[in-house]
């Protein structure tokens, strides 16, 4: 018994030696429309640090929200873990909403599209105010982005569209191209329709294989790292942007792990990926 009390005393006055924790936000969208919510993760000791941090954006997928990281994911756990083992530098992680479980009803999707325009507003709006809010370093070298299926394609195209922004990118199990999909009403635009739709207009395949001599060399400017499962539906996606890639001779990282489309994919995939992108933030 003894033994046992030693045991639980120990942990509550060790176990959370490093502790950061998420903060549920908002930000008012002009371009949306819309309050915005997301999460952030800070690490421990942020309030009183007066730091700046370097800065990841974590991308959700299809039919989930910004919760979906935290409560699926238990990226916490993850990212506090790495932090305290040195695997991953402090920094501030934004989870920003775009989309929801309604898919038919509720937009989804990280590319402007009729009557949603969110690269516009994740751009204009929300990197500029959530960086200035949470003290981020406002630069390339200090910034990642990373996001699973959905997000892992919107990590994805945001980088080739933005390579000015990101030192990283990390996809997982990423949706990264679409044949446009059909609607489910002859002549009315549903919004998995338009997200589809957006996904083929912005194809990430398709992007590098059109891309030109100035686009490649910025290209080059990003670590890119693409993780797919195996048995995972959008396994050749991710293999097909590889050998894209490097026709282009753009360097990037590809892992082929066992695993499916799933959490627990994600879950081991994130320990990957926060120590990858502290790799490449500047020093």
């Amino acid at each position: 018994m003894k033994k046992i009390i030693l045991a639980i005393l120990s942990c509550v006055m060790f176990g959370n030696a490093f502790a950061g924790r998420i903060i549920t936000d908002s930000i008012k969208s002009k371009v949306l429309g819309a309050q915005v919510k997301y999460n952030v993760y800070v690490p421990d000791g942020f309030d009183k640090s007066g730091k700046q941090y370097p800065v990841v954006y974590l991308l959700h997928g299809f039919s989930d929200d910004y919760r979906a990281w935290a409560e699926k994911g238990q990226m916490q756990t993850v990212v506090d873990e790495l932090i305290e083992t040195g695997e991953a530098r402090e920094m501030v992680i934004f989870m920003p909403n775009a989309g929801g479980p309604d898919v038919m009803n509720t937009w989804n999707g990280y590319l402007n599209m009729p009557g949603w325009n969110y690269e516009d507003f994740f751009f204009t709006e929300f990197v500029p105010q959530a960086e200035a809010k949470y003290r981020c370093i406002s630069d390339k070298g200090h910034r990642a982005v990373m996001g699973l299926s959905m997000g892992g394609g919107g990590s994805t195209i945001y980088s080739q569209r933005h390579p000015d922004m990101f030192s990283s990118c990390y996809a997982m199990s990423a949706w990264l191209e679409s044949d446009g999909g059909r609607q489910r009403v002859s002549g009315v635009d549903d919004k998995v329709y338009l997200v589809s739709q957006a996904m083929k207009t912005h194809s990430a395949l398709k992007f590098v294989e059109n891309a030109d001599n100035e686009t490649v060399q910025k290209l080059r400017t990003v670590k890119w790292f693409f993780d797919c499962g195996d048995d995972d539906f959008l396994f050749d996606l991710n293999v097909r942007i590889h050998q894209l890639m490097r026709n282009k001779h753009i360097k990037d990282e590809l892992r082929i792990r066992n695993g499916v489309h799933n959490w627990e994919y994600w879950h081991t995939a994130l320990r990957l990926s926060l120590p990858f992108a502290s790799r490449n933030f500047d020093k």
